[in-house]
């Protein structure tokens, strides 16, 4: 409204028209700043350390909008010349004055508030730290129920303005940190609990100490990262060192390396073979690993001696072209700049290889969690020898989970998810050997109730963290593969300008905790679909099928769907998940126009069968259409639209599970040579010639993304349903 006050064009002739809507933007300019002071001024009233600082800011706000609403009233002109009443026709310099004053004012209380808020964080982490304390030394269950009670209210306070200042945040990495701090100490509440419990129990026994000392450090480590992101410090100074990875330092390599078209002095040629050996030298940890497979180091070696010999003739063909331009010599560069730049994606690509496999075969053999098993059943039987045999085999696997973390840190492809690598490094290595302390404390005490509860908290946490760990692998290979990249997960929410009439129809609205507690239920069901529909999607051999390719479009707009029943991942209101839920159901049309054209192929046998799961799914996307499209007022009518979206969205996935089997089977069928399909498919072929990448870049850009690492993070619900 001020550009447009500023950037009005002045006319001899002014119409009725002209001065009416100048006069009402003036208007809504001063009473926007008046609405904005008032809760500048009660944020003032409550904090006195910055009440005369937020009240200087606030009047000149106010002063600043007067002014503005009086240079724009233009009802004055109507009367003769002698009023002399100053307008924005006649000192348009006034309104520029005013609105550089009212500009730096808004600004100066936003600073004012953000550090209000910083204040109130670190005030309410302050009183978690001295509540912590009191915890670590009671002797008494009486007095320990009585100061817990009071330390989870201050853990719920402190993740509710943590998961505030989180979503804030605009800079992703430390949203990543953010996210996996608040994660540390959520899961670290339930085993402080249980720790502490078990160590009043038997006091004399160290292994309980142990266990117990270990959860308040590591919460008190995540504490005090947060309060180092809100504040943007270091403790004693000290400069980030953010951690290099393969994938960052080929992408920068290449982009130095594809620069020298355009600049052939920009950098040196020394700097660029430090930049590849730093790279060289990272994969060490690939070759140095006992875990790496000997054909994937056979590999490595070889493209890490071809990178080097490429960077040579680089060099030389470089140096030259610097003394004599010519057409030969420029050729010969760019060829040279091709064939690096070819080596290194052949690296990444070996790389990511390398470590996506070993990430695979651990997950895949450790996912019956035997050695947990083991370490309840002897803890419970009070075999000391057994429990020191399992003890050592869970260590083994640690060391194989750490290493697989390290690994897979080089080839996240994005901050964020080398962030959720190194969170989920980290909590292997801590959660391994309190694992092992509370298993031996069991064993020492078979009969303690306890002792057994606290056991299988510290189990929970690890396969938690494996979970997580399958979420992660698909992430990174979802990234590599470029089907979901940092920016296009945002692009199937509401912008401006697209879709306007929703945006003014409906005022975005966020679920609140009570209402998630109630659509859990029906989340989970849906996340657990999801899992079942990306299974089904995988052991189809052509992953470049359209039908895959909806069935992986719909999974992944399901998946965002959940995380908002959780109060996490990029839809954050009703609104956005409204949107998401037409999309989706836009997807699952074309998935039944793709089966219906499909059938067209299929013999008489199989066709009705086919045709009728079709017409279904078409049916029931239309109704989630209807659904997501109908107007609502008022919260109750809200939620049971957004519980009304979920449930249709859930059986659209449970129907998409049976389809999909359905469909791997009969092109099974037709590799067999059981002739269930008929030769030459013209559907096929008519959808390539009609424009497959057109399509595929209009589906690319409807599909709302899988989680960024903010969605491993939960809001703490467990203890305010407590």
């Amino acid at each position: 409204q001020i550009t447009t006050l500023i950037n009005h064009k002045d006319k001899p002739k002014r119409s009725d028209k002209t001065l009416q809507a100048i006069q009402r933007v003036g208007q809504a300019v001063n009473l926007a700043v008046g609405r904005f002071v008032t809760v500048g001024e009660a944020i003032a009233n409550e904090n006195h350390e910055l009440k005369e600082e937020m009240s200087v800011a606030c009047i000149e706000a106010r002063r600043a909008g007067e002014t503005i609403a009086q240079l724009t009233d233009v009802a004055s002109l109507d009367h003769p010349e002698s009023d002399s009443h100053i307008t924005i026709f006649t000192d348009k310099t006034g309104v520029v004055k005013a609105a550089r004053l009212l500009l730096s004012s808004v600004t100066k209380v936003l600073v004012l508030a953000d550090r209000i808020v910083i204040k109130q964080i670190i005030t309410s982490r302050n009183k978690v730290l001295a509540t912590m304390e009191q915890l670590e030394k009671v002797s008494s269950f009486q007095e320990f129920v009585q100061i817990f009670s009071q330390f989870g209210n201050e853990m719920v306070e402190f993740a509710h303005l943590t998961g505030d200042r989180q979503n804030d945040l605009k800079d992703e990495k430390k949203k990543a940190r953010m996210a996996a701090s608040r994660a540390v100490l959520e899961k670290c509440t339930m085993m402080l609990l249980t720790a502490s419990k078990t160590c009043l129990r038997h006091p004399d026994c160290e292994s309980a100490r142990i266990n117990k000392d270990g959860v308040f450090h590591r919460m008190r480590l995540a504490l005090e990262q947060v309060i180092e992101i809100v504040t943007d410090s270091r403790p004693n100074g000290e400069s980030e060192m953010p951690p290099i990875s393969i994938y960052s330092g080929i992408k920068e390599f290449k982009n130095k390396v594809e620069g020298l078209r355009e600049n052939l002095y920009f950098l040196s040629k020394e700097n660029l073979s430090t930049m590849l050996e730093v790279i060289l030298e990272h994969t060490e940890d690939f070759t140095d690993s006992a875990y790496t497979s000997h054909e994937h180091r056979e590999h490595i070696l070889e493209l890490s001696k071809q990178a080097k010999m490429e960077l040579e003739q680089l060099v030389s063909v470089w140096m030259q072209a610097q003394n004599q331009k010519t057409k030969d010599l420029m050729e010969d560069l760019e060829v040279a700049i091709l064939k690096t730049c070819q080596c290194m994606n052949e690296l990444k690509r070996e790389v990511h290889s390398a470590a996506t496999s070993l990430a695979a075969d651990l997950l895949k053999y450790h996912t019956d969690h035997m050695v947990l098993k083991a370490l309840k059943i002897t803890g419970v039987e009070g075999n000391l020898e057994a429990v020191a045999e399992y003890t050592c085999k869970l260590s083994e696997q640690k060391e194989q989970l750490v290493e697989m973390c390290r690994l897979l840190r080089h080839v996240s492809g994005t901050e964020p998810l080398e962030i959720t690598c190194i969170h989920a490094e980290d909590t292997f290595q801590v959660t391994g050997p309190q694992i092992i302390s509370a298993a031996e404390t069991l064993a020492l005490h078979p009969s303690s109730k306890i002792a057994k509860e606290n056991l299988e908290v510290f189990c929970e946490a690890w396969e938690s963290q494996l979970s997580d760990m399958s979420v992660l692998l698909r992430e990174i290979n979802d990234v590599f593969e470029g089907r979901r990249g940092e920016k296009r997960v945002y692009l199937s929410l509401p912008r401006p300008g697209k879709h306007n009439a929703n945006l003014k129809a409906l005022k975005p609205v966020k679920l609140d905790t009570e209402e998630q507690a109630k659509i859990a239920k029906l989340g989970l069901e849906l996340h657990l679909l999801t899992s079942d529909v990306d299974s089904e999607t995988e052991k189809w051999e052509d992953q470049e099928n359209e039908i895959v390719q909806h069935g992986q479009g719909m999974s992944s707009m399901a998946y965002s769907m959940y995380l908002f029943t959780r109060g996490e991942g990029l839809l954050k209101t009703t609104q956005d998940l409204f949107h998401q839920a037409e999309i989706f159901a836009t997807e699952g049309t074309k998935l039944a126009a793709a089966l219906q054209a499909f059938s067209d192929q299929v013999h008489n046998d199989d066709k009705p069968l086919l045709l009728l799961e079709a017409e279904k799914l078409m049916a029931m996307c239309k109704q989630l259409q209807i659904t997501a499209k109908a107007s609502v007022q008022g919260k109750s009518a809200t939620f049971t639209k957004v519980d009304a979206c979920i449930l249709k969205t859930r059986n659209v996935m449970t129907l998409l599970c049976q389809l999909l089997p359905l469909c791997c089977k009969l092109l099974r069928k037709n590799k067999a040579g059981n002739g269930c399909l008929k030769p030459a498919p013209p559907w096929r072929q008519d959808r390539i010639r009609t424009g497959t990448n057109g399509h595929t870049a209009e589906r690319r850009t409807e599909t709302f993304g899988i989680k960024s690492l903010e969605h491993h993070v939960t809001n703490m619900t467990f203890l305010e349903s407590k």
